[in-house]
């Protein structure tokens, strides 16, 4: 359901500017951007010339900047990256304010396990880091830690600390989550006869060990019930989680991809998840970093509409407003959405190398909220504001505290809203059939039952529609075949984008990202050698 629950609440909302929605605007591209492919795929003309490149890189989120990286670092200077946004980056974009920046999607990075090398090297890189522990793990610099307070959820008027509701929990909840960190516990000590865990960061070491791959044909709803873990708080929190990373809910999330959230992150039982490393602007850190090294490689504003793989190579045109480029190069890194692929290359759907409709996803919109003051703390034994803030009883995921990396608990904030629709083509028709003023609204008086005084003290309000945010891992998708098919070359074209690991992670895009770079290094290599 989308805006019902919300809108209800604002009814019957006491605050004297009850109606009241600040200024603010649409963030992004149009939607009829990304469309374009396929307005222009059937009638584009022949170009008059073609740019040489021994490598075009279609997207410039995560893995198309990883892979950029990737390749300065091994002095490959002859690519570009095309990219139909103007801004770099996908859904780690970020905005920036006098304030502070804050997020436009992806706003953490859990740290990384000492196996994760590659990743460790960005870190490392970008000087995040000082040193490493007695058992090789890698310290991160304090500052770059998410600060306390962490995580905070609102329930029937009051601000509890955590995101599990130990308030007010009877034995049988409390029975019922200890039974959980149980299982929890036995698939984080689990190993195959590889020695592989079940489930790791990134998931391409995972364990396909049968017993593993099962998993992924039920949901985690169902997994649950199977056993009997039926705790109202408990199913909210696992619910909570699906939401929170892949913009599912529980019975629509396959049950590996479920326990993976739980158990990825963990090191050994007993033991905590992996800190968050996070900024004011979220993934937009990264995002920056990485950009950095495309340079004058990447081109923004430039939509590739057709790909064409010949004897001799691959051809690539895209629009640059209503100016046509064509390149001619040697391999091509795809790394926008895989959905997208029969729209723009050509041969893909009589050949069908993979069954691309199967890489499906949901809509998102997210709301930034800039603040003049805190709101007014309504308890005093509330627990206070926190990184992270949940509202138990809502459809969104609450709001993320841009502001509060800063070190800053007073005075002007921004609050950065989170509301996951799912994956119905219905939801994606309303999210851009709704006005600005209409989203807003949603976000303030969904928030107003946590705070009355937001409209008070709330500026204004931007908002980015993500029409295809996340991919969905639902039951049967994981191991369903389709993922293994699509990392494989089709006539020199190599996918890469977290929907390949079917899970719309940062640590996933930048795997994929360096994995084709590398490939194609491989490719070039081997062709130079002849």
């Amino acid at each position: 359901m989308f805006l019902g629950a919300p809108l209800a609440a604002a009814a019957c909302g006491s605050s004297p500017r009850r109606n009241f929605v600040p200024d603010g605007e649409i963030v992004g591209q149009s939607v009829a951007v990304g469309h374009r492919i396929r307005e222009f795929s059937s009638h584009l003309p022949q170009p008059e010339k073609y740019e040489e490149k021994s490598i075009v890189i279609v997207g410039a989120g995560v893995a198309g900047l990883s892979a950029a990286r990737y390749l300065k670092r091994q002095n490959i200077h002859d690519f570009i990256i095309v990219e139909l946004e103007r801004e770099p980056g996908g859904t780690a974009r970020s905005g920036s304010s006098k304030l502070a920046g804050y997020p436009w999607g992806a706003h953490y990075l859990p740290l990384p396990f000492k196996e994760n090398a590659d990743l460790i090297d960005l870190l490392e890189e970008m000087n995040l880091t000082e040193g490493r522990d007695n058992s090789g793990e890698i310290i991160v610099r304090e500052e770059f830690l998410c600060r306390e307070p962490e995580e905070r959820v609102f329930y029937k008027g009051r601000w509890y600390e955590g995101l599990y509701l130990h308030a007010g929990a009877g034995e049988e909840d409390k029975r019922q989550l200890s039974e959980f960190q149980r299982i929890i516990d036995q698939w984080v000590n689990w190993r195959d006869n590889r020695g592989r865990r079940a489930f790791v960061v990134p998931s391409a070491f995972c364990s396909t060990d049968e017993q593993v791959r099962s998993l992924d044909q039920i949901s985690f709803d169902e997994w649950l019930r199977q056993h009997n873990l039926t705790s109202s708080r408990l199913l909210w929190y696992c619910d909570y989680a699906c939401r929170d990373d892949y913009g599912l809910r529980l019975e629509n999330t396959s049950a590996w991809a479920g326990l993976f959230y739980f158990c990825s992150r963990v090191r050994q039982s007993g033991m905590e998840s992996q800190p968050f490393i996070t900024f004011p602007e979220g993934n937009g850190r990264f995002v920056k970093h990485m950009a950095a090294y495309a340079g004058d490689n990447m081109a923004t504003g430039e939509t590739a509409v057709s790909i064409n793989p010949t004897e001799s190579g691959v051809e690539v045109l895209c629009l640059s407003g209503d100016n046509l480029r064509a390149y001619r190069c040697r391999e091509v890194i795809y790394s926008a959405p895989v959905f997208t692929a029969p729209f723009v290359i050509r041969g893909f759907r009589e050949q069908r190398p993979f069954a691309a409709e199967e890489f499906q996803h949901n809509a998102w919109f997210v709301a930034n909220l800039f603040l003049s003051d805190r709101p007014r703390q309504r308890f005093a034994k509330d627990f206070p504001l926190a990184w992270d803030n949940v509202l138990y009883e809502s459809p969104s995921l609450g709001y993320v505290n841009a502001t509060h990396q800063k070190g800053i608990d007073y005075g002007p904030a921004i609050f950065t809203y989170y509301y996951p629709m799912g994956g119905d083509g219905n939801q994606r028709w309303q999210l851009f059939n709704y006005s600005r003023e209409e989203l807003a609204e949603v976000c303030l008086s969904d928030l107003e039952r946590a705070h009355p005084d937001i409209r008070n003290i709330c500026e204004r309000i931007d908002i980015m529609r993500w029409g295809h945010a996340m991919i969905s891992p639902r039951p049967g998708f994981i191991y369903g075949g389709e993922r293994e098919k699509a990392l494989k070359p089709f006539h020199g074209i190599r996918f890469a984008h977290t929907d390949l690991s079917g899970l719309a992670l940062f640590e996933e895009a930048f795997f994929h990202g360096i994995r084709a770079a590398r490939e194609c290094c491989e490719n070039l290599g081997a062709v130079k050698r002849k």
